[in-house]
């Protein structure tokens, strides 16, 4: 048995080209694009880029952005303020802070400082509460954008997941957790595994659907997998390349290169989980500006 590939390129650009879609309905309907305010704090290199890749994928589906980029050093009480303008301002639909912040600032503090009508990220308590609930009021919450680009893969593999066992390493609050209860909706049984689980191993080796989010490269082994299953690999680590040890190369948590024969499906790294989280940011705040207006 050979894996089928989930394409993360192929499918996130089909979120994004109905997004684009629902961008030039709002603008028809109501003057104005719909538009994204994103706060990055300090010079992490790696948040720099992704900050661009947001702007810049936002404007190419017919977006406004505001780019709101910050030293280091600036307070909490100054960063809040800034937040609860974007709050204020009309023209702003969603707000995205780009995390890490700075260790002087509590993230938890300035996420429940955003209006929940505008969280694109899904990650505001009253979001999060939400999502727990499940039934109608998923229908005025917003789902974290990684969870939701790894549901949208599922759903696109296996549209009915009803019954099936899912087994999600990693109780992250970004990803572990908000993906249980996507699934959980969905009627699979779930359950979470991490790093204190005895016989983790056993239990994977159960599951019809196992999600990997715990950022250790190649940590899930091919006979930690069910024959037949369906892998997603939410991991994106750095390691040394084996050809050429001075440079680096991407790989997921899952031991892609064995795994693919005893999987059904599952998602490369890279190309796989990380192309649709930036689809679905945009998804939400297109959805966001969508229900201000009503």
């Amino acid at each position: 048995m050979t894996a089928s590939i989930i394409d993360g390129k192929i499918i996130s650009a089909e979120v994004r080209a109905e997004a684009k879609l629902e961008v030039e309905r709002f603008t028809e309907l109501y003057k104005t694009k719909p538009c994204l305010a994103v706060v990055l704090v300090g010079e992490n290199p790696a948040s720099q880029v992704y900050v661009r890749t947001k702007s810049k994928m936002a404007k190419e589906i017919g977006m406004d952005v505001e780019d709101h980029i910050k030293q280091k050093d600036i307070s909490e009480e100054d960063l809040i303020g800034i937040i609860y303008e974007l709050n204020n301002n009309k023209r702003v639909n969603g707000i995205l802070v780009q995390l890490p912040l700075p260790d002087h600032i509590d993230s938890r503090v300035i996420i429940d400082a955003i209006d929940p009508k505008k969280d694109a990220d899904g990650f505001h308590a009253l979001n999060v509460g939400r999502n727990s609930i499940g039934g109608d009021l998923l229908k005025k919450s917003f789902v974290p954008c990684t969870p939701l680009g790894c549901f949208l893969m599922l759903k696109r593999s296996v549209p009915n997941l009803a019954g099936m066992h899912a087994v999600i390493i990693g109780r992250s609050n970004i990803v572990g957790k908000p993906m249980a209860q996507l699934l959980l909706e969905e009627s699979c049984t779930v359950t979470i595994v991490h790093s204190k689980t005895k016989d983790l191993e056993t239990i994977t080796r159960q599951a019809d659907i196992l999600v990997a989010a715990v950022g250790k490269p190649l940590m899930v082994k091919a006979d930690w997998i069910k024959s037949g299953a369906i892998v997603i690999d939410v991991g994106i680590n750095r390691v040394e390349s084996l050809d050429d040890t001075s440079k680096t190369k991407l790989v997921g948590d899952v031991d892609f290169a064995n795994a693919i024969n005893i999987a059904s499906a599952i998602t490369p790294v890279p190309g796989g989980v990380g192309p649709m989280t930036i689809a679905c940011l945009l998804k939400n705040t297109v959805e966001a500006a969508f229900r201000q207006q009503n």
